[in-house]
């Protein structure tokens, strides 16, 4: 994605079901747990960059020692700087204590995480500042084990004005106005409700207050503490929390939008956000490990019991396609799959764009994250030049000579890496004009590639959200190469719509789609339709949100997705590029075929699967028309 975005999140949570001995005996380390999250959350670091926070939980410590860590960083590199100190703290005990240090017990005792229970999060912030204590895991404290909570996930809630008043009316006062904090106090509040229930129940049979606390920590319903905090969550979210006595979960929301996946046997149990991390840390196959079912919690009892339970009622499933377009790491075996089909689907559109000219055009991607879809693509370029080979062959049919036939078939796609990253460049210069042109060295130019004048340049990108680089930077140093004509290629369809489910992109006015759609109303006299549509939207603001419909579509459907694309082509040309410009999008109905387990479409045709996601939308639009520069949710 060549528009810089910030996106997702990522989790990384562990519960080993052995005791610590054994890890040691077997793996030939205590800290067998520690350095396999590590490894779970290096291996998300394209997750989150913001920040990042480990938990460790100890299990039957003696009062008065700790047994809940936490180390949270917003660094420039959160994850090193977090297990660094860690590291540290353990190399300073091994110096200090070299006959106890292989001593499970005595490290358990005397060194943070060093327990059973972990819990990792990546950072990359839609919502709030990159202050430190914006870091997951979040923690709600308390004397009673059975009553803290530690609490991290990747999610972004639609409805936090609602969850706010609904906490006031419970009696507390938030101390801030986030979902993050929302949430922690709901399921913080549904956690001292069910104390409070099994405390009752146990003291009117004549329990000790010791006793009663054993016993709650043992018959603590996680999922009924789930179901009744999370009955009014709108938006996406895979949550994770750890209760302080050891019992954990994992909980996705009813449409599946965000993702989740797990493993577990009899020595750990094992979640994060992306499937082939888990492969890759624990040298399992893909069948091994499971999907976490939309609605559903993954249940870690303390005493090892494991389940997954339904939470809330599942609803259509609506995953994010753009975990498969660009934010999920390419190696998990479908995505990989899945973006080449995303590639190789645009080619119908790409060759006519070159007038099926493959000998003269020249093939690339930008950025990186493209490559996959690179490969589709010049499997299905490959695909169509045998096709003319075939053609050409059967027209000269006996009369073919050995030369002929020599030219025909050693005619390839011509491949090339045309750009190149400088990751060492920062753009540190503020005002507009100064700063435009410094972006525009960003990337290198590999001259040579392209034949002036003569070639066709197709390069293909994952996604345009703003069309601000390619417009200021990519474009302008693609022209160097003079080409005859550049074609920008994105894998993703038109991005039309806000999210809100966890990608920043909450303001509509940024989209480059739209602002073409604008242009075309303005074009043909139709900029009335812009005051219905804000008129609307108001109406919709009015109306319980479950009645509410996306107001916006509206602008869009004067036009044809060609109109738009060519449209974009107009508004991302940049001043005095001598070359033809074609802007080619992913068709939506293609996007589905390559990415058929992964429907979450709402950026692309505002079909939002939460009632709160058509709040967002009109809201945006709202915003966008009184001239407010600022996030509709």
């Amino acid at each position: 994605m060549s528009d810089a975005i910030k996106h997702e999140c990522g989790i990384a949570f562990i519960r080993l079901l052995k005791p610590l001995e054994y890890y040691q005996e077997k793996y030939k380390t205590p800290f067998y747990g520690l350095n396999k999250l590590y490894l779970l959350m290096e291996k998300q670091h394209n997750r989150g960059q913001d920040g990042a926070g480990v938990a460790n939980i100890k299990f039957d410590i003696e009062p008065g020692n700790r047994y809940i860590a936490r180390k949270r960083s917003n660094s420039n590199k959160p994850i090193q700087d977090i297990f660094a100190e860690i590291n540290q703290r353990f190399a300073e005990a091994q110096k200090e204590n070299p006959e106890e240090f292989n001593d499970v017990q005595w490290l358990k005792k005397n060194l943070p995480y060093t327990g059973e229970l972990f819990l990792g999060h990546l950072r990359y912030g839609t919502f709030g500042s990159n202050s430190i204590e914006s870091c997951h895991p979040f923690l709600r404290q308390n004397n009673w084990m059975t009553r803290n909570l530690v609490l991290a996930g990747n999610f972004n809630l639609t409805n936090v004005d609602e969850l706010f008043s609904l906490l006031v009316d419970l009696g507390q006062h938030p101390k801030e106005f986030a979902d993050t904090v929302t949430v922690l106090e709901k399921i913080g509040h549904f956690l001292d409700v069910e104390n409070e229930e099994l405390f009752v129940k146990y003291k009117s049979l004549g329990y000790s207050n010791a006793e009663i606390t054993d016993r709650i920590a043992k018959k603590l319903d996680v999922a009924n503490i789930l179901q009744r905090s999370a009955e009014d969550w709108d938006g996406g979210y895979t949550m994770c929390g750890l209760f302080g006595h050891g019992d954990a979960f994992v909980l996705r929301d009813p449409s599946g939008i965000r993702p989740a996946y797990f493993y577990h046997d009899d020595e750990i149990v094992v979640a994060t956000s992306e499937r082939p991390v888990i492969q890759t840390a624990f040298n399992f196959q893909k069948n091994q490990i499971q999907e976490l079912k939309p609605g559903h919690a993954l249940i870690v009892k303390k005493d090892g019991t494991i389940s997954e339970t339904q939470i809330r009622q599942p609803l259509p499933r609506k995953a994010c396609s753009f975990e498969r377009i660009y934010f999920s790491r390419g190696s998990d075996e479908d995505i990989y799959k899945e973006r080449k089909a995303l590639g190789k689907s645009l080619i119908p559109a790409i060759s006519k764009s070159i007038d099926y000219d493959i000998e003269n055009t020249v093939f690339s991607f930008i950025p990186n994250t493209a490559e996959t879809s690179f490969y589709g693509m010049v499997k299905g370029i490959e695909d169509v030049l045998n096709q003319q080979k075939f053609e050409k062959i059967k027209k000269l049919g006996s009369q073919i000579t050995e030369e002929e036939l020599k030219n025909i078939i050693e005619k390839k796609a011509r491949v090339e890496k045309i750009a190149i990253k400088d990751a060492k460049l920062r753009t540190f210069i503020t005002d507009d004009k100064n700063r435009n042109d410094f972006v525009a060295h960003v990337y290198d130019i590999t001259y040579g590639t392209v034949n002036a004048n003569k070639d066709n340049l197709v390069v293909i990108d994952d996604s345009i959200v703003r069309g601000t680089t390619l417009k200021e930077s990519i474009i302008r140093i693609l022209a160097r190469l003079n080409p005859k004509k550049i074609i920008i290629v994105s894998s993703a369809p038109q991005i039309r719509y806000p999210d809100c489910y966890g990608i920043d992109m909450a303001k509509i006015g940024d989209f480059i789609a739209f602002k073409a759609a604008v242009a075309l109303l303005k074009d043909r006299g139709q900029e009335n339709l812009i005051q219905e549509v804000y008129k609307n939207c108001k109406v919709q603001a009015t109306l319980p949100k479950e009645q509410a419909i996306n107001a916006v579509k509206a602008i869009y459907e004067p036009f044809t997705d060609e109109e738009i694309s060519k449209k974009i082509a107009e508004l991302l040309r940049p001043e005095g590029l001598q070359c033809d410009l074609d802007i080619i999008y992913q068709k939506v109905e293609d996007l589905h075929i390559a990415c058929p387990e992964n429907l979450g479409d709402w950026y692309f045709t505002g079909n939002y699967p939460t009632p709160g996601g058509m709040k967002v939308v009109n809201k945006a639009f709202v915003n966008y028309v009184e001239g407010r520069d600022e996030r509709a949710y």
